[in-house]
């Protein structure tokens, strides 16, 4: 289970976000939209969790298989077009790795837990305190 509190004050649209573990980051709108562009905005966000996701999972299996990756880089573009909300993920492995570690490694990235959960069925329940 994942906990986040956020919460948003006077200043538009800055809002601060906190984990239980006592970790912080800022959101904001882009300037455009009426913010002050101080922070990743909400779509970021959700963009940047498939990518923190998929290169954390795809390090720990190949760290696992003790297979030589120097890094993993990632880039995902969130569009949407015709109520059809769609994630583009580019991915890079720099390393040592043959065409079968490379093939296993871009399913592994599949498998992400956040890949998982965006592309399985979702809920949102909420409540008013």
């Amino acid at each position: 289970m994942a906990s986040i509190s956020a919460n948003i004050e006077k200043e538009l649209y800055r809002i601060e976000i906190k984990t239980p573990t006592g970790n912080i980051l800022f959101a904001d709108e882009p300037i455009e939209k009426g913010g002050k562009n101080k922070g990743f905005s909400p779509r970021e966000l959700l963009a940047s969790s498939l990518a923190a996701c998929t290169c954390a999972t795809v390090r720990m299996y190949a760290d696992r298989k003790g297979w030589v990756l120097d890094k993993v880089n990632i880039t995902i573009e969130l569009t949407e077009e015709d109520g059809q909300t769609k994630f583009t993920r580019n991915l890079e492995f720099i390393g040592q790795l043959d065409e079968t570690q490379r093939a296993r490694l871009l399913t592994v990235a599949n498998a992400c837990p956040i890949h998982k959960i965006l592309t399985g069925s979702i809920v949102i329940e909420t409540t008013l305190r």
